[in-house]
């Protein structure tokens, strides 16, 4: 489970996080590119859109399902 104490300060406000866990798989980024991209490096991924849509919603829980590392959060706020 993602860690909200590690939260990446790239994170847009909101309730989808990555922390500092990642290791840039990728994963989150191919399935939910209208909210998670990789910082200039392509160290880690972050959330830079929140989810707005039903759809964008889907794409962001499927991401934090299937995390390798468990490093996406959702504090559900």
């Amino acid at each position: 489970m993602a860690d909200k104490n590690s939260r990446l300060t790239e994170n847009t406000e909101g309730e989808y996080y990555v922390d500092s866990n990642c290791i840039a798989c990728g994963l989150c980024v191919n399935e939910a590119p209208e909210c998670f991209q990789f910082d200039d490096g392509e160290n880690y991924a972050y959330v830079f859109k929140q989810p707005s849509t039903d759809q964008e919603k889907i794409s962001c829980s499927d991401s934090m399902d299937q995390c390798p590392v468990e490093s996406i959060g959702n504090d559900g706020l």
